[in-house]
C-alpha cells in the first residue's frame, strides 16, 4: 500500500508571484513537497505563517565550497586573481574527504540560512594529494553530496574537467593542481559516469559537467565533456573571460577569445552556462545569444578580484538563462549579487535604472535553478518545488521599503531571511537552521583546521 500523501498549508503575509506582483495573503498548499495549489487574498487561518516578503528558493548557480575558508584573508597587500590562487591552492592541498565534507557542510548551512535552496557547485577538486585516486574515485564528490543533504539544500555537483595549466598544454604542476586532474577527457567522463549512477536515488543531487576553461581543458578534450553532458542531458558550466590575461593568451596560443573557441568546438548551447562572461567582444556577445548560452555573473567575487564589469544589460536580452553565484564567497547573498549587476551597470553607464528589479530577482532564482537543472524550482507556481523564502520587512534595512521587489533587490540582505523551507521542509525558523546548531563554530573550526591553524 503505497504512502498517504504529505499535506501542508502555508499562509504568506505578502508573495512575489512574478514580474513586478507582489500578493496579499497567499495560501500556499503542498503535496509531497510540490506545491499543490496557490490562492492570492486569502484570509489568515489556522495555517503554518510565513511573515514578511515570501520569494521562491533563491538559487546559488556557481560555489567552490573551500574558497571559504580564504574569506577576509586576501585583502592585506594588493596583488591579483592569480596571488590569490597560490593561496587556495594551498587550501586545496590540505583538504580530506571527511574535511572537506564538514566544511562544506558549514558553508551550504550559511547559504541556507541566507535563503538559497539550490547550488551548483563547480567542483573540481577530485583526488588524493599528487593526484593518487582514493579508493572510492568520487570520494570528493560524494563528500559535497552528503554536505548539501546534512545542510538541507539541493546540489547539483558540476564535475568538473581540469587537465592543464595553461592555454599552451603545459601539464599540471606538482603539488594541489594534480588534485584536479584525470590524464585526458574520456577518463574524465569515465569518472563521472560512476557517480552520475551512484547518485540517481538521491533528491536533492543532479550530476552535471563543466570544463573549467579553456586554460586548463586542451581543445581535443572538450569534446569527451561535451558528449557525455548531451548524452545526460545534464547541465554543462565553464569558467570564461574572467580576466583580460585569459583572453589574451588564448589569442595567442589559439589567434580568437575563449568564447569563440569554445563555438568552434561545440561548447556552446542552450545547455551551457558561461561563468563571468566578463571581457567580451560583440562577437561574443553575439556568439552566446544565438546559440542560447546562459551566462552566471558572480559580482561579489569579480570586485573582490578587481577582474572588471561584464556586459550584463546586452546578455540578459539573449534567450539563455541569467544567474548569479557567489564563487569564491566573499560574501554569501544573492539578494547582493542581484542588486551588484545593476549598481556595476550604473558605475560603468554613469545613469541608474538599467535594469529592472524584477528581473534581477529572477535571474537570483528562476534562472539560476534553471541553469543547475531544476526546471520545476526557483517560481511560485503550480506544479514547483516547495521553496519558501521569507523576507523580514521590519528590519533596520528593509523598513519603510514596504513589500516591494525593489525592497527586496535594493534593500535586503542575507540577514533579513527568516525561514526557509526546501522541497516542502522546513529548514530555517526565525533565523536558525533547523539541522546545523552552531554553524559559525563549524565554520571556524573547520577553516582553521583547512589553513592548520
Amino acid at each position: 500500500m503505497s504512502a498517504s500523501p504529505s499535506t501542508s498549508r502555508w499562509w504568506c503575509e505578502h508573495a512575489w508571484l512574478g514580474g513586478d506582483r507582489v500578493a496579499e495573503g497567499v495560501l500556499v498548499t503542498v503535496v509531497d513537497g510540490i506545491i499543490d495549489g496557490i490562492q492570492p487574498d486569502s484570509p489568515p487561518a489556522d495555517h503554518r505563517r510565513l511573515r514578511g516578503l515570501i520569494l521562491p528558493g533563491l538559487a546559488n548557480a556557481h560555489s567552490h565550497a573551500f574558497h571559504r575558508a580564504l574569506r577576509s584573508r586576501t585583502q592585506r597587500d594588493r596583488g591579483s586573481f592569480w596571488s590569490w590562487r597560490d593561496l587556495m591552492y594551498q587550501a586545496a592541498d590540505r583538504l580530506t574527504p571527511d574535511l572537506y565534507r564538514d566544511l562544506a557542510r558549514a558553508v551550504y548551512t550559511e547559504m541556507a540560512l541566507a535563503g538559497i535552496t539550490a547550488v551548483g557547485e563547480f567542483h573540481y577538486l577530485h583526488h588524493d594529494n599528487g593526484g593518487t585516486s582514493y579508493a572510492d574515485p568520487n570520494a570528493m564528490g560524494h563528500a559535497l553530496i552528503a554536505a548539501a543533504a546534512e545542510a538541507g539544500i539541493r546540489i547539483t555537483l558540476l564535475d568538473t574537467c581540469y587537465l592543464r595549466s595553461g592555454v599552451d598544454g603545459a601539464l599540471l604542476a606538482n603539488g594541489p593542481q594534480q588534485r584536479f586532474g584525470d590524464g585526458d577527457g574520456d577518463r574524465w567522463a569515465q569518472r563521472v559516469e560512476a557517480l552520475h549512477r551512484d547518485s540517481t536515488d538521491y533528491d536533492h543531487v543532479l550530476i552535471g559537467a563543466a570544463i573549467h576553461s579553456v586554460r586548463a581543458v586542451p581543445v581535443a578534450d572538450m569534446s569527451s565533456v561535451v558528449r557525455w553532458a548531451a548524452n545526460s542531458d545534464a547541465p554543462l558550466h565553464v569558467h570564461s573571460s574572467e580576466q583580460t590575461a585569459e583572453v589574451e593568451q588564448c589569442r595567442a596560443v589559439h589567434g580568437c577569445t575563449p568564447t569563440a573557441l569554445m563555438r568552434d568546438h561545440g561548447v556552446l548551447g542552450d545547455r551551457t552556462t558561461a561563468v563571468h562572461a566578463t571581457h567580451l567582444t560583440d562577437t561574443d556577445v553575439t556568439d552566446l545569444r544565438d546559440s542560447g548560452t546562459g551566462v552566471c555573473f558572480c559580482p561579489t567575487t569579480e570586485r573582490d578580484l578587481g577582474d572588471g564589469v561584464g556586459p550584463a544589460p546586452d546578455l540578459l536580452a539573449g534567450p539563455g538563462p541569467f544567474s548569479l553565484g557567489s564563487d569564491s564567497h566573499a560574501v554569501i547573498d544573492l539578494f547582493e549579487e542581484a542588486r551588484a549587476v545593476e549598481l556595476d551597470e550604473r558605475l560603468v553607464r554613469r545613469e541608474r535604472g538599467v535594469l529592472p528589479a524584477s528581473r534581477l530577482l529572477e535571474s537570483a532564482t528562476r534562472d539560476g535553478h534553471w541553469a543547475l537543472g531544476w526546471s520545476r524550482a526557483g517560481e511560485l507556481r503550480v506544479g514547483a518545488r516547495a521553496d519558501l523564502v521569507a523576507v523580514d520587512l521590519n528590519s533596520v534595512r528593509t523598513a519603510g521599503g514596504g513589500p516591494t521587489v525593489e525592497n527586496a533587490v535594493f534593500a535586503a540582505t542575507a540577514a533579513d531571511v527568516t525561514d526557509v523551507v526546501i522541497d516542502g521542509r522546513v529548514v530555517v525558523t526565525d533565523r536558525r537552521h533547523r539541522l546545523v546548531t552552531d554553524p559559525g563554530r563549524e565554520l571556524a573550526d573547520t577553516i582553521s583546521a583547512v589553513l592548520g591553524e
